[in-house]
């Protein structure tokens, strides 16, 4: 049984109030949920309006399977406009 962790650190630069930065850490969150098997949570700074860090977590039997899915998060974190990834950190354990 492998367990992966992806923290990523980003900025929200079009967040002009919390309520805007809710909007964009739902609409991860919620894309995340649907499409991968894969929990979020948001793990720091959350009374900063311009910045975010979020936490992805999956397990699987087989470590590639694992590395396969934050890849995918990777990507679609990275594809997404309104959130700028600043630190990537990713741990298999």
């Amino acid at each position: 049984m492998v367990i992966g962790l992806l923290t990523a650190r980003s900025s929200i630069p079009e967040a002009h109030s919390l309520k805007d930065r809710r909007s964009v850490i739902r609409m991860i969150r919620d894309r995340v949920r649907n499409r991968m098997n894969v929990s979020v949570a948001e793990t720091g700074k959350q009374d900063a309006w311009k910045s975010a860090e979020m936490a992805f977590v999956t397990i699987a039997a087989d470590s590639t399977v694992v590395q396969k899915r934050l890849s995918e998060v990777t990507t679609m974190l990275r594809s997404t406009p309104r959130f700028v990834l600043i630190d990537l950190h990713t741990e298999l354990l």
